[in-house]
């Protein structure tokens, strides 16, 4: 189907033969996940829309796509508005837009493995108040009108090493059997990928930038557990490793084995487990516990040696980053230089590590006002010159065995006018300000929000997305559950041993964009005096913030003693990695403030 109208009237007409007046299409996959597999790229394939987080409703008669305000501009870019209506999320739901366009008495369907129990209860009462009916579908009617849809990806499971994980896989599951015996449970379903890759120390290359597997697994109180998988997916190695307490099946047993646990108790987590797993575990009989999946919590708080191998990791990642930044400054006023060529090149320098295996996203290179979309791809079509007088916004990271890294840097192109520089350092006083954060056990991440965003709201300014996000130990560059944000999460109480991002940003609509993103790991703070536990962050992601944007007559004594002795860090880091003209630069680049 050569068009986006063409595939949108396909699946119009298959709604007909399937007796149904509409559909929802999330952007996800049988395991919630964020990124997903080509096979599960429906929301692209029916819309063209590119971005990471999105869904759409396509009705008889009209259809809507919901996207949230990082992808504002992004979404107009890619979706055809004579087709599809703009919706906003969270000012309006789909089961809000349901509960008023959708057909009195009409079928709206769904795929029950690609949404929530919650979704689905709150989506049934929206369209109830209409006397419409949702109606869970056997097929997804898109798989029936996409013709050339990529099959899931058949690569092998690997080991991921006890060097890097820092504790046995066998130690992992004993402790969530332990839990189960605590919770008074039987079993747990485990249907994040990323919580089976880190509970049974494996990766895999199914998902792009995600070194996961596609699988479904069940651990059980006794410790032993299954592991749900492709049987082309499996290997020798694979299988010594996971030992005879992992009892491995095809994952097309999956869904008919959760009918097996009539009479017993089985956790599910009601916000990373589909509605089809919570309704074939009660059909069975089983008494299902919607707690957080056992894992979450575990993983995201790094044990020692998950630390030392991140802290690796950025040193090796910030050098690749160095060189690319002081190749960017001989080249770019040369002319040339675009934003696809300067994201080959930053992966070119990643891969001279010699240990990146992905990616751990797509580049995000923007140019002037492509810097201003958040979540911006570049691709042939949008791709532009990166030109003197304009920023150029680079988020970025790479996937290694002992870490993954996500920087942003925003660098001047030739001379910023004084609004940019100004901008920039009102972004980078709210960094400091978060970095800086000393703050209680028990604080959570929506409570320190404000700090990096006090400067830009004095002024009138805001960025709307998340001010931190969790990343993963050669996993997710997105991990929860801890975030600092102020809304869509950030209730989790911060514990040490949790790594995260620090990215305030202020983004001029069709001018340029500026973010400042670094990791931090939470670690306990020793404060004189003080009456309970504390804790703080140690800045993990080492690369020169572009002193030419460092506005320093807005800068207080103490915020520009961090950004001297931070740059001093990554001299100290970075620097012994190079050489010749690009530690000249790098030498530079990391001067105090006062040096001009």
């Amino acid at each position: 189907m050569s068009t986006y109208e063409d595939r949108l009237k396909a699946l119009r007409a298959q709604l007909v033969r399937d007796r149904l007046d509409g559909f929802v299409v999330p952007l996800t996959d049988e395991h919630m996940s964020e990124y997903v597999g080509a096979y599960a790229q429906r929301l692209a394939w029916l819309t063209g829309f590119q971005g990471s987080a999105g869904s759409a409703v396509v009705l008889r008669e009209q259809a809507a796509i919901f996207t949230d305000g990082r992808y504002t501009l992004q979404v107009r870019e890619q979706v055809d508005g004579a087709h599809w209506a703009y919706e906003s999320v969270p000012q309006t739901s789909i089961a809000d837009w349901l509960g008023v366009h959708a057909p009195s008495g009409g079928r709206i369907g769904y795929d029950p493995w690609l949404h929530t129990s919650a979704w689905v209860k709150a989506a049934s009462a929206a369209l109830a108040k209409k006397g419409a009916t949702l109606v869970a579908v056997d097929t997804n009617p898109i798989d029936a009108v996409w013709p050339d849809r990529p099959a899931p990806s058949a690569a092998r499971l690997v080991v991921h090493e006890d060097r890097f994980a820092g504790r046995s896989a066998a130690d992992k599951r004993q402790a969530i059997a332990d839990w189960l015996v605590e919770t008074g449970a039987d079993a747990a379903v485990l249907s994040a990928l990323d919580s089976i890759a880190w509970a049974f120390n494996i990766r895999g290359k199914d998902v792009d930038r995600t070194p996961v597997a596609l699988a479904y697994a069940i651990i059980h109180a006794d410790a032993t557990a299954d592991l749900y998988v492709a049987p082309e997916k499996m290997d020798d190695a694979v299988a010594q490793h996971l030992g005879n307490a992992v009892r491995v099946s095809n994952g097309v047993n999956f869904a008919a084995a959760l009918g097996d646990f009539a009479g017993k108790t089985v956790v599910a987590d009601p916000e990373r487990a589909v509605a089809a797993i919570f309704d074939a575990l009660e059909t069975g009989g089983a008494t299902v516990l919607p707690l957080r999946d056992p894992a979450v919590l575990p993983k995201a708080i790094k044990n020692a040696v998950e630390i030392a191998g991140h802290k690796a990791a950025q040193a090796r990642d910030g050098t690749a980053l160095s060189r690319f930044l002081h190749w960017v400054s001989v080249e770019a006023l040369k002319g040339g230089l675009t934003e696809m060529s300067a994201a080959d090149r930053l992966e070119a320098f990643r891969k001279e590590t010699g240990l990146l295996e992905d990616l751990s996203f797509d580049t995000i290179s923007g140019a002037g006002p492509n810097g201003a979309v958040v979540h911006y791809r570049v691709e042939d079509k949008t791709n532009r010159p990166i030109e003197s007088g304009t920023l150029y916004l680079v988020d970025s990271g790479g996937q290694y065995r002992d870490g993954t890294t996500d920087v942003t840097r925003t660098l001047a192109i030739g001379t910023p006018t004084r609004e940019m520089q100004e901008r920039f350092t009102l972004v980078l006083k709210g960094h400091v300000a978060l970095a800086r954060a000393v703050f209680p056990v028990g604080t959570r991440g929506g409570q320190l929000d404000v700090l990096a965003r006090q400067y830009l709201w004095a002024q009138g300014l805001d960025y709307a997305h998340g001010t931190g996000h969790g990343v993963g130990s050669f996993l997710s560059v997105h991990e929860g559950p801890q975030r600092i944000a102020t809304f869509g999460g950030g209730d989790e109480p911060l514990q040490a041993g949790m790594i995260l991002s620090n990215e305030p940003g202020y983004y001029k609509t069709g001018a340029y964009g500026i973010r400042i993103e670094n990791l931090v790991l939470v670690e306990e703070r020793a404060v004189p005096g003080a009456e309970k536990p504390m804790l703080g962050f140690e800045t993990l992601t080492f690369a020169p913030i572009d002193r030419a944007l460092i506005a320093t007559d807005l800068l207080s004594a103490e915020e520009q003693a961090w950004i001297d002795g931070y740059h001093a860090q990554v001299l100290d880091v970075v620097g012994p990695q190079l050489e010749g003209d690009a530690l000249a630069w790098l030498k530079a680049a990391c001067a105090p403030l006062t040096a001009g």
